[in-house]
Formats: C-alpha cells, sequence, structure tokens
C-alpha cells in the first residue's frame, strides 16, 4: 500500500482527528508504515516534540497511533488563539509572529508551500499518509487562501472523505451541501463520505444512505458508533463542555470520592493535562465557570491560558478569583499549571501576550513572573513529591522571584507552599506515581480520610487502549477495502459534478 488520503469534516468536532487515528492505527496494526498529517491546525492544545519543536496535541496522538514519534512536520503550521480576532503563528514547531485574521491570508502561499513541502517529505518517508482537513472545506469565503483542505487537496493531488457527525442532526444534508458548495475541480477530489457518532437501528439510516449516493454519486464509506469510551485528548479546549464532567468516573477504591474542580478558562490551553485526574477511580473531575462549582471541591485547578493576564482579568469579573483565593485561606488544596501558577503568585509583568504590563496575580505564591519574547520550549524531568516526572514546557512566562521551595527536582521548578501547588510542566499528572502522590496530598488536606488511590491506573496503557478501540470501530465499521484503493489509486475518474458548486476564489 502506498499513498495518501485527505480526511475532512462537515463541521469543526465532526470527528476528523479521531477517524484520522483510527485509520493510521487500523494500518500501523497491518504493518503498514503511516504517518498523520495536518497542514494547518488551530488550537491552544499543543506538545512539545523529541526535534524540540511545538505542534497540536492531536497530531501527537496520532502519532502514537501509527506508533512512530511526533514531529513538526506532522503539523507544520499551528495557530494559538489568543483572543476573537489574533493567533499567534507556529511553523515547523516555532513561533512567526501574531496575525489577525485579516493579515493572516497574505502569508498563506508561503505556507502552502511550507505544507506542501513537509507532506511531500513525509510521502518520501513513509508508505502511507492520512491528512486531517481543518473545520470545513466549504468555507468558500477563505476559499482562495485555503492551505488545510481542498487546497491542499488541489496541491498534493489526495482523494478526500468527508467525515460528518450525526449526533449535531442534519448530518445528509451537512454531506450533500459539502460536496455541493465545493468548485468543479474540489468535487472531483471527493470521493465519498463517513458517518460518525451514530446511535440506533442502522436500517433506518440506510435508506438515506442510498439517496445521498443517488443525488451525489458518492458512496458512504461507513457508519462509526458512537462511543462513551472516546474522551482523551481533545483537539481544542472548544471541546470541553463548561461546568461538564470529565471523562466517565469509576467507582472509588475507598470510602469517599474526591471532587476536583478544573477553572474553565476562556483562552485555556492544553487542558488535556487534567485528564489524567479523570482516570482515577473515585475521582470526580468538573470543569468550573462560575464560583458556586468551587464550593464542595476538594482540590481546585487552574489550567494554562493563551492570555494569562486577560483570563486572570476574566477570573476576578466572575467572581472565581475570589473563590480560589477563599478555598486556599481554608488550606485547602490548589493546584496551578503553566498560565495557571503564572495566576497564583504575586506580580505578572507582560509585553508580550497580553502587552498588559503589570499585572497583580492572586498572591497565593510569592512568586514573580516575566513575559520574554521567545518562548521556552523543552521536554523535562525531575523528581517531585518524591516520586521522578517528565513533562514538557511551553510558555513565555520566566519566574524571576519565587519564595516557596520549588515543586520538582533537578531542575528546580515550580512552587510548593503545602496547600498550594503551581508548575510550568505539562503532562506532569501523565506520570502515575506522582499523579497517586498529589491525590494523596490533596485527600489530605480535604480531609478525604475514607479515599484512597487506586494502585494500577496506567494512564498510557489508558491512552493506548482508546487508540486500539479507535482501530476496532474504524476495522469494523468502515469499507477499509474501499479506502485502500483511495490510498493507492485516488479517487474515482468521472464523480459526477452537484450543482450549484462554487468558485475558488
Amino acid at each position: 500500500m502506498r499513498g495518501a488520503l485527505l480526511i475532512a469534516g462537515t463541521t469543526s468536532d465532526a470527528g476528523k482527528s479521531v477517524l484520522v487515528a483510527g485509520i493510521c492505527r487500523w494500518l500501523a496494526r497491518r504493518g503498514v508504515s503511516v504517518a498523520p498529517f495536518k497542514a494547518q491546525n488551530m488550537s491552544n492544545n499543543s506538545m512539545v516534540t523529541p526535534d524540540g519543536g511545538e505542534i497540536g496535541r492531536a497530531q501527537a496522538m496520532q502519532a502514537a497511533a501509527c506508533g512512530i514519534e511526533p514531529g513538526v512536520r506532522l503539523n507544520p503550521v499551528l495557530l494559538k488563539p489568543g483572543s476573537d480576532r489574533s493567533a499567534q503563528v507556529v511553523v515547523l514547531g516555532r513561533v512567526r509572529g501574531t496575525v489577525s485574521a485579516a493579515s493572516y491570508r497574505n502569508r498563506k502561499a508561503e505556507l502552502l508551500d511550507v505544507a506542501v513541502s513537509a507532506l511531500q517529505g513525509l510521502r518520501a518517508e513513509y508508505d502511507v499518509v492520512i491528512c486531517e482537513g481543518a473545520g470545513s472545506p466549504t468555507e468558500i469565503n477563505l476559499r482562495a487562501t485555503d492551505i488545510a483542505n481542498m487546497g491542499l487537496a488541489r496541491a498534493a493531488g489526495l482523494p478526500v472523505v468527508v467525515v460528518g457527525d450525526i449526533d449535531r442532526g442534519g448530518v445528509l444534508a451537512h454531506l450533500f451541501g459539502t460536496v455541493a458548495l465545493l468548485s468543479a475541480a474540489d468535487q472531483a477530489l471527493v470521493a465519498g463520505f463517513v458517518i460518525n457518532k451514530f446511535r440506533g437501528d442502522p436500517d433506518l439510516l440506510r435508506p438515506g444512505l442510498v439517496q445521498l449516493q443517488a443525488l451525489t454519486g458518492r458512496p458512504s464509506y461507513g457508519v462509526v458508533p458512537f462511543s462513551d469510551q472516546l474522551w482523551l485528548d481533545a483537539e481544542d479546549s472548544l471541546g470541553y463542555a463548561a461546568d461538564g464532567v470529565v471523562g466517565r468516573p469509576a467507582p472509588p477504591v475507598g470510602e469517599q470520592w474526591l471532587r476536583v474542580a478544573a477553572v474553565r478558562l476562556p483562552r485555556m490551553s492544553n487542558g488535556t493535562d487534567i485528564e489524567a485526574l479523570a482516570c482515577e477511580p473515585g475521582v470526580a473531575v468538573r470543569y468550573a465557570t462560575e464560583p458556586s462549582r468551587l464550593a464542595d471541591a476538594d482540590l481546585v485547578v487552574l489550567p494554562g491560558s493563551k492570555s494569562t493576564a486577560a483570563d486572570l482579568s476574566w477570573l476576578r469579573h466572575t467572581g472565581l478569583a475570589d473563590a480560589v483565593t477563599a478555598h486556599a485561606e481554608a488550606r485547602r488544596p490548589v493546584l496551578g499549571i503553566c498560565g495557571g501558577y503564572q495566576m497564583l503568585g504575586r506580580v505578572i509583568i507582560d509585553e508580550v501576550e497580553c502587552r498588559g504590563g503589570r499585572v497583580a496575580g492572586l498572591g497565593l505564591l510569592d512568586l514573580e513572573v516575566v513575559f520574554d519574547a521567545v518562548k521556552h520550549l523543552g521536554r523535562v524531568s525531575g523528581t517531585a513529591l518524591g516520586e521522578p516526572v517528565s513533562g514538557y514546557e511551553i510558555h513565555h512566562g520566566r519566574v524571576v522571584h519565587r519564595g516557596e521551595p520549588a515543586l520538582v527536582s533537578g531542575p528546580d521548578e515550580g512552587s510548593d507552599a503545602g496547600h498550594v501547588l503551581g508548575t510550568h510542566w505539562h503532562g506532569l499528572l501523565e506520570n502515575d506515581a506522582f499523579r497517586r502522590a498529589l491525590l494523596r496530598w490533596a485527600a489530605q488536606l480535604a480531609g478525604r480520610s475514607g479515599f484512597q488511590t487506586a494502585p494500577g491506573t496506567d494512564f498510557a496503557a489508558a491512552r493506548a487502549a482508546q487508540l486500539d478501540l479507535l482501530g476496532d470501530l474504524v476495522s469494523a465499521h468502515v469499507d477499509t477495502t474501499a479506502l485502500a484503493g483511495l490510498i493507492n489509486h485516488g479517487p474515482p475518474s468521472g464523480l459526477p459534478f452537484i450543482p450549484p458548486g462554487a468558485t475558488d476564489h
């Protein structure tokens, strides 16, 4: 097998990332050399690769599905929104400035060349590359400068499969409309469809799929059922429901639950950090967007932020800042991660990210942070709470004063004030022994003597099990023979044009 395929979606969060991961897992288990690719990602959930760059976390998850190390070529362009109108641009793992929605259009031709070159390199190295689109390919107002969907497909001659989320309703209209609003040249690359998150009787859906094929001349390659076991590694923080439960909490080992409230910041980054806590039996993790959600929490977590000072202002405006402070003043446990860690300090000086100058923090840690123009990236390791840990750093903030002992030793990093902990390191909670030590610390401070940690929770194994489930779903519910044909031979010739169509410009 040799070739490439692009998975587009009717909408954001239609299931592109998980379908790509599932196809990659299916191929890897067959012994195929395969890599994922996303030309342009817009997400504040990112990670640091072994080659020292920054990519979207979804592509790192997809790389794990392939059994390969993540690298910057897998996601050559990453946009990290700092506000509703601006985003930081990361190109091949490194920051290349901040753009507005309008000014970014002027860079698209250059970035398409970067994306196509990265894809060509991967195709030369791997037998198969499974590409993921971004948003919808029928954002016709953006088609002229598209580099992630049909723009990439046309430039690289990729066959395209469109996935739609039936949970949203109207999926058949979405699939038909996606094709009908593409230009004739774009339509010629769209080979068929996959329906995602199906619940119910397939026989009731079948007549609709027959009519969809009659109307478009394109088959449905599969109907993937809904699974409530798939929740790790969300591509973007927008996928997290406000005030929602994270994961599928298992019953406690001991007599009591431990309740965790993670503040759902407007510009939250790497919200995936808390997912490891939600894998633990007896740990109920919820997002919080207003103060009452913190009232009965045992542990409060302030996650990362792409706009630390702005999100700190939001904390104060909503009353959550007072609730976090009251929780800490009652000697109940608080954990801050990256931007959340910076918010816990006394002072933030930011002339880089929000450009707000000197901003007062919550004052729960004796900490001062200055934002540097150059982003700090790195994969790191050390010891925390007596356990070996590893993780990665992605931040502009630099600690210029820390009054409390370090949370992590070798190198010294973070702060440990007894009941308030903070760290710049992402991925720290994925270390099983450290996570259990942290939960015991939180339970003791919260007075949860009946809570016990489960000795056997293995986060890496839980993530691998989800990837295997994705591979199983693709193998069982998608026409993999047809997908293999598309990968090897490209889109079928003679696919009909569906009016009205659109122009490329």
